[in-house]
């Protein structure tokens, strides 16, 4: 069940701030891109996708995208924002976050994986030796490929609420 828990808890990933993450050690976010950083069936990013990432760049944060998609639909969704992406990272397998982690010279201590899926996101963040952070998902539909995870996903969580009545949704890092 370790693999499972997230370091953290939060309710979305434009709550994360430089200086919380500073105050955790942390200089780089890896983040899922369907329903972490927009709705899984929207093409399009929010102008708050584009503030949060400019507060991040000012804050020297590096943010990368960390995919299951194909090269064309995270290239579609990410290349205005101009953030670098890794496609095809193979989640819930560490392959990906690792690759993140060599081709960008990251340290795993001081990176956190951001995502909306435990059965995925979470999975590889821990099997990789980074931070986790789940946030709710940006909206309540899925594609028909994540709807078997989210069924498994609210019965690991149920079963984690019981043994962690504590555990809460916060809306930062330090709530």
């Amino acid at each position: 069940m370790a693999l499972f828990k997230p370091n953290w808890l939060v309710n979305r990933i434009y709550n994360l701030t430089p200086t919380e993450l500073k105050r955790h050690q942390i200089n780089a976010i890896l983040t899922d891109l369907d329903n972490t950083l927009i709705a899984w069936h929207e093409p399009n990013y929010s102008a708050e996708l584009q503030e949060w990432l400019e507060v991040m760049k000012q804050n020297h944060i590096q943010v990368i995208v960390v995919s299951n998609n194909r090269k064309k639909r995270v290239a579609l969704a990410v290349s205005d924002l101009h953030i670098p992406f890794i496609w095809n990272a193979l989640k819930p397998f560490p392959f990906g976050i690792k690759r993140a982690l060599r081709h960008f010279n990251l340290d795993a201590e001081h990176t956190v994986m951001v995502g909306d899926q435990l059965l995925t996101d979470i999975q590889a963040g821990h099997l990789a030796g980074v931070k986790t952070v789940m946030v709710r998902p940006i909206v309540e539909t899925d594609s028909w490929n994540t709807k078997f995870n989210r069924f498994l996903e609210t019965r690991i969580m149920r079963h984690y609420y019981q043994k962690n009545p504590e555990t809460t949704w916060r809306e930062h890092l330090d709530d």
